[in-house]
């Protein structure tokens, strides 16, 4: 009785600690997206292929009000290249694809510049093809699929295949058409007859805005393209966003928090891959040819087949994100996935994933350091002993102690807006003053740190260091912008 009476007791206090672990990350994701405006989230978190978390919040569609569910569908966008690299890894294990072949032994209507680039580069973003979309995301051409291609296949390319990462949505195109070829069918066809329904997806098709979809959560946005470039602004907009047929091993697929959580519980228990070892490739990140890596960001550091992924000693993760709202972060080694999805463009949740997965690894919380660079967690650790205000004497004494210390500039940038966004405001001050001091010649330092003690309120100095950086970067345009809405330029 008593063994008993210890077992529910232990039962009981693990269900009460897991459903305060899901109380605060609801709670984390609340403020988020009241700190972002955002108007809709689903998130889902899987541990050790049990579905532990899964929750809908805020308002699907702005316009009528309707709440949002954990039936609510939502674009995924580029997200759908993670789907099209497990398709190639499933051809892969079929026999029918190698992924270091050349794209020319399975399509013969390329240039001759093209015809040695290998499926693998094209997947990873190191292809240097010329991109079918321009600056706005249009399509290159008149539009249609045709011209499209035929007009991105008229450029050169951008740089030898290999050398470097940009992110190009021609390489999908190529992978479309070589699904097309190899499966003998239609490319959407093939992901939703080999993933979606060996999975069991209801909510999950293709799509886009011009199609009529049940519980759409629709897209919202408050930024805008101007010769390219997003732009933050205080009106939120609806979204209206196609994707030719063409297009859509890209950016095609819409679905939910539930069924992608599904999908991702297949793909790590066998279902969809059958060797582990197809895992292992689907996730290595491609090396460059100086021996290197490349990825989109400090965060999404490496790019591997359809999957970007986050290389680090500890909790690696492989992270597509998707138009800049969406993203699903699996951490193999911990047996653990994060599934964030939202409506608006721009809420970017790659950037709080980490800090989601934090709540069931504690160590993984930003405000333990987590996910810094090791000299800026060496300077983080000596600060947090002797204090922000002593920077640059603690500085001095680590560089003294070891000549190699040197955090970059970018770094210590970085990571004083990392503290201003956890409402750390003295202490980013004081790391950003450092970097003025550590790098007296940059521009960027001295705009950063006036635009953060623009931000806390502290006018009269942020107008000194917005100077600063004019002086030495007369083209700063951010200096200037920000100059003149404090009525001192």
């Amino acid at each position: 009785m008593k063994r008993l009476i210890a077992l529910v007791c232990s039962s009981l206090s693990l269900h009460a600690a897991a459903a305060n672990v899901s109380d605060e990350v609801t709670a984390f994701l609340k403020q988020t997206m009241q700190e972002q405006r955002i108007p809709a989230l689903q998130v889902a978190v899987i541990r050790h292929n049990q579905i532990v978390k899964l929750d809908a919040f805020g308002t699907a569609n702005v316009e009528n009000a309707v709440p949002a569910t954990r039936d609510s569908i939502f674009s995924i966008n580029s997200c759908t290249k993670a789907f099209t690299g497990v398709a190639i890894m499933q051809l892969v294990e079929a026999g029918k694809l190698g992924i270091d072949d050349p794209i020319s032994r399975y399509l013969d209507d390329l240039p001759a510049a093209w015809r040695a680039i290998t499926v693998k580069q094209v997947l990873t973003h190191v292809s240097g093809l010329p991109n079918i979309i321009d600056s706005k995301e249009n399509p290159i051409g008149d539009g249609s699929d045709a011209s499209a291609w035929a007009t991105v296949k008229t450029l050169p390319l951008e740089f030898p295949a290999g050398e470097r990462f940009k992110y190009n949505q021609t390489g999908y195109v190529i992978i479309g058409k070589i699904i097309d070829k190899l499966s003998g069918q239609p490319f959407a066809r093939f992901i939703e007859q080999r993933q979606f329904n060996v999975v069991g997806m209801p909510h999950t098709r293709f799509g886009d805005s011009s199609d009529v979809i049940p519980h759409s959560a629709g897209g919202y946005s408050y930024l805008r393209n101007e010769n390219g470039e997003w732009k933050p602004g205080d009106r939120l907009s609806a979204i209206y966003v196609t994707f030719p047929g063409y297009f859509r091993t890209a950016a095609g697929i819409l679905s939910n928090a539930d069924d992608i959580a599904h999908w991702l519980i297949a793909l790590q228990s066998g279902k969809l891959l059958k060797n582990k070892s197809s895992l292992d490739v689907l996730w290595a990140t491609v090396v460059l040819n100086d021996g290197k890596t490349g990825g989109m960001n400090a965060l999404l550091n490496g790019s591997a087949l359809g999957w970007p992924v986050t290389t680090r000693a500890e909790h690696p993760a492989a992270g597509p994100i998707g138009g800049m709202r969406s993203t699903f972060f699996v951490y193999p080694k911990d047996d653990l996935s994060v599934i964030l999805l939202t409506n608006l463009q721009g809420a970017n949740p790659e950037n709080f994933a980490d800090e989601v997965a934090a709540y069931y690894i504690p160590e993984m919380h930003a405000s333990n350091g987590f996910g810094l660079p090791p000299h800026i967690k060496t300077l983080r650790a000596a600060l947090l002993r002797q204090g922000f205000e002593h920077a640059a004497a603690v500085y001095a004494d680590l560089k003294t102690a070891n000549a190699a210390f040197h955090p970059s500039e970018e770094e210590i940038n970085d990571w004083a807006y990392l503290l201003f966004a956890q409402k750390q405001s003295k202490q980013s001050i004081a790391v950003l003053t450092l970097n003025t001091e550590l790098y007296p010649n940059s521009w960027n330092a001295f705009d950063s740190l006036g635009e953060i003690l623009q931000k806390a309120g502290d006018k009269t100095k942020a107008i000194e260091n917005y100077r600063r950086s004019l002086k030495l970067n007369p083209d700063n345009t951010n200096a200037t912008a920000h100059l003149k809405e404090m009525g001192a330029a």
